[in-house]
């Protein structure tokens, strides 16, 4: 008798945000600006409501890779990723998050395999959930707010504009790019060709 080999999934790649329109195109969506971006590039709808976020499937290299949109608000985010991880047993090495970084300037990607939280809600709470900080990380910088006393929230909560926004969509298409190196090159090559000025 033929049995059909269960098709499973090797990677997750967790883009974060905020869902509702009211946070489209902001410095905290960054990563689900990526997610576009990808979607764009490989003729994909992420549109399937599952794990509390919308994901779609697709292959990269010889790896099956679910990708997620979480639909939580960012400082729940690993209750998504937690859950897909759980059901296709994949360890937190074969997870890559897609996220925004005040510390970094417009348009830089920080790709790392593992880290701290270094202050982002959302990977603090994916640490928490995963029980695991080795989980690869890539970082699209959005810039720092102007001075001190500037309030953070309506600095993450600003949509980007004018030079900042062409910058961004260049940052986020090489995004895209560093999760196909990371996942078929490995971690070096994608950090030696992606964390560049």
């Amino acid at each position: 008798m033929f049995f059909k080999k269960p098709s499973g999934v090797q990677w997750i790649v967790c883009f974060l945000g905020n869902p509702g329109l009211k946070y489209e195109n902001t410095r905290h969506n960054a990563g689900f600006m990526t997610a576009d971006a990808f979607a764009r590039k490989h003729g994909l709808s992420i549109t399937r409501l599952r794990f509390h976020a919308l994901t779609a499937t697709c292959s990269i290299g010889e790896e099956n890779v679910l990708l997620m949109k979480p639909q939580t608000y960012m400082n729940l985010s690993g209750q998504a990723v937690s859950e897909a991880a759980r059901f296709y047993k994949v360890p937190p090495e074969k997870v890559i998050v897609i996220s925004d970084e005040i510390s970094l300037p417009i348009g830089r990607l920080r790709v790392r395999s593992k880290g701290s939280a270094g202050g982002h809600n959302g990977l603090k709470n994916i640490i928490q959930c995963l029980g695991s900080d080795q989980f690869a990380r890539i970082r699209l910088g959005v810039g720092a707010p102007p001075h001190p006393d500037f309030d953070m929230k309506d600095w993450v909560l600003a949509v980007f504009r004018d030079q900042d926004a062409v910058d961004m969509a260049a940052a986020c298409d090489r995004a895209a790019d560093a999760i196909e190196c990371y996942i078929t090159q490995g971690p070096d090559r994608a950090m030696n060709r992606y964390n560049t000025k």
